[in-house]
């Protein structure tokens, strides 16, 4: 009987022992048959502003880590090896297979692009994330991306961003014309119609150009990227709200034929790194930017709200953009209704959900 016993037990010793060095194996081959592959990113971010330059990184730290650095992407700041404002060109034409980029600086190629940065007086970053992954943004942007050989996704979002540094006092609309500013995108052609002499300047070159009043004014982010750049060096007015850019998603850009040569199991890995960039910048820029204000006030930055008169006048002329560029680009009108009907929606959810909450709460001015 101990005999019998004894032998039926080492013969399932026996079997358990192989079919654990089988599953190792089987393991170590499927593993080991994914390709190792070697990517490059161009940014439009100088290194140093490590939030929105952090995105980049969050992308290849975490497909680095989840494929056992088998799938590597090397990322390069702004410059090195393409201009900060051409990462799409320097992508569409496989010069590297990836690019993490502002969508809207390319609005000269199709103002639709603008909507997967953010447009003047449009979603908030909850509101854009919305849109994006449940409303059927990120398949009309796509879309859209198709006609230049790129695939895009989000990753990254500034928040709600400042409305920019002025070296004199802005009160009125008028009080606008004949500035120099610097600001990208659809809020750059509003500006523009406002009487604003507009300039699209990458981030390192901005504080030169204020410093040397070669502009007057100029956006960039919030106030953590801000002060790294020295903006409140230059001048000395903050202006909020940066009505142009309630919510700015930022993109990874990559070449159609790279992507499609990867593995499943890689896409869907990138996809995951792209996702988790997004989200992580948001909550980094909100818990960065709460302190960094009250340093800015200390040194004598004088927060300025802009009037009435100015939102207004600026809430006029985007919609008429809109509605402009919808009677006479059909890609753009296919984005624009649609997101304008979510727009309309998600505001009378959040007007009951969320304003009601931060009117009580928040601190009265």
């Amino acid at each position: 009987m101990k005999r019998r016993n004894l032998l039926r037990n080492s013969a399932v010793g026996a079997i358990a022992t192989t079919t654990l060095a089988a599953c190792r194996r089987s393991s170590t081959t499927s593993s080991g048959s994914l390709p190792r592959v070697r990517w490059r990113m161009a940014t439009s971010w100088q290194e140093s502003l490590d939030t929105i330059y952090g995105g980049a990184k969050t992308i290849s730290d975490r497909v680095n880590a989840m494929t056992d650095g088998r799938f590597q992407i090397q990322v390069s700041p702004g410059g090195e090896i393409a201009p900060p404002l051409e990462v799409l060109d320097t992508v569409r034409s496989g010069s590297v297979q990836c690019g993490h980029t502002a969508s809207y600086y390319y609005i000269g190629k199709n103002p639709a692009l603008g909507f997967a940065t953010a447009v003047p007086f449009g979603l908030t970053a909850q509101q854009q994330n919305a849109w994006l992954y449940h409303g059927g943004g990120l398949e009309a942007m796509q879309k859209i991306y198709a006609d230049f050989g790129v695939i895009n996704f989000p990753a990254g979002n500034t928040g709600a961003q400042m409305g920019g540094w002025f070296k004199r006092q802005i009160k009125t609309a008028s009080d606008l014309k004949g500035l120099k500013m610097r600001i990208p995108g659809l809020g750059g052609e509003v500006m523009r119609q406002l009487g604003v002499n507009v300039q699209v300047l990458p981030g390192g070159d901005i504080f030169l150009a204020l410093e040397r009043n070669t502009i007057d004014a100029a956006e960039w982010v919030g106030p953590y990227d801000d002060q790294k750049l020295g903006l409140q060096k230059a001048a000395k007015y903050y202006y909020y709200p940066g009505w142009w850019e309630p919510g700015p998603t930022l993109d990874v850009l990559v070449n159609r034929q790279a992507w499609d040569k990867l593995p499943k199991e890689y896409q869907e890995i990138f996809k995951t790194a792209a996702y988790e960039a997004n989200i992580n910048m948001l909550a980094a820029y909100d818990a960065l930017n709460r302190d960094v204000i009250s340093q800015l006030v200390a040194g004598g930055t004088q927060l300025t709200r802009y009037s009435d008169d100015i939102l207004q006048a600026a809430q006029k002329i985007s919609f008429e953009i809109y509605e402009e560029n919808a009677a006479k680009e059909a890609s753009f009108k296919e984005i624009y209704e649609p997101w304008k009907a979510f727009r309309e929606k998600v505001y009378q959810w959040n007007k009951v959900n969320e304003l009601s909450f931060a009117n009580f709460i928040m601190p009265k001015a």
